[in-house]
């Protein structure tokens, strides 16, 4: 049962890795209000939105697989202080650095019409520093984190990441409040 539920611990995380990889482009491709081939503006965000929760639902299995896992030693505590673990405490640590700046993300996600646009986009850029730290979790922790496959998955990823948002800080982005307004009213004829 145990080597199950590492294959399946280890299994989840890879995915949600790749899902917040697929997602955090997403996101750069849906505040730029530009369409994705074959998609219009308003699929974008509503891809991006389905992606995140995805990547969410592997995240919690991950996690949560890993907890019932006698290898690695997992406890609650585990889940919201990071650096304190038994298994490789610094690496562990990252990822509970992640998780939890994914935690906040999803949080202010849903109280978004509460607490404001504004508060939610400031926490919203988190997601701009748990991807990496995610990254390196599954490098320094994860079973396969040094094998070629998933160095090439990692790195590949990186590059695809970096260039977004490169073009994302660049002149060439052209954002506009217009492309954005645009978007909601597409979004909202949908509804």
């Amino acid at each position: 049962m145990s080597e199950m539920l590492w294959a399946f611990g280890r299994a989840s995380g890879i995915i949600a890795l790749v899902l917040f990889t697929v997602t955090l482009l997403l996101g750069i491709v849906t505040r730029s209000g530009r369409p994705l081939p074959g998609l219009p503006r308003f699929s974008v965000s509503l891809v991006h939105r389905n992606a995140s929760l995805l990547a969410v639902v592997f995240l919690v299995l991950h996690v949560g697989t890993l907890l019932f896992d006698s290898y690695a030693k997992l406890n609650p505590v585990d889940l919201v202080l990071p650096f304190v673990g038994a298994f490789k405490p610094f690496w562990q640590g990252l990822g509970t650095v992640a998780f939890d700046l994914v935690i906040a993300v999803v949080v202010t996600g849903l109280l978004r019409s509460r607490i404001g646009h504004r508060a939610f986009r400031f926490v919203h850029w988190f997601t701009y520093a748990m991807w990496p730290i995610a990254v390196l979790h599954g490098i320094g922790n994860g079973t396969n984190g040094l094998d070629r496959w998933f160095l090439v998955l990692a790195i590949g990823s990186t590059v695809i990441v970096g260039a977004a948002i490169i073009w994302r800080l660049s002149a060439g982005y052209l954002e506009t409040s217009a492309a954005r307004r645009s978007s909601v009213m597409e979004r909202k004829a949908v509804r």
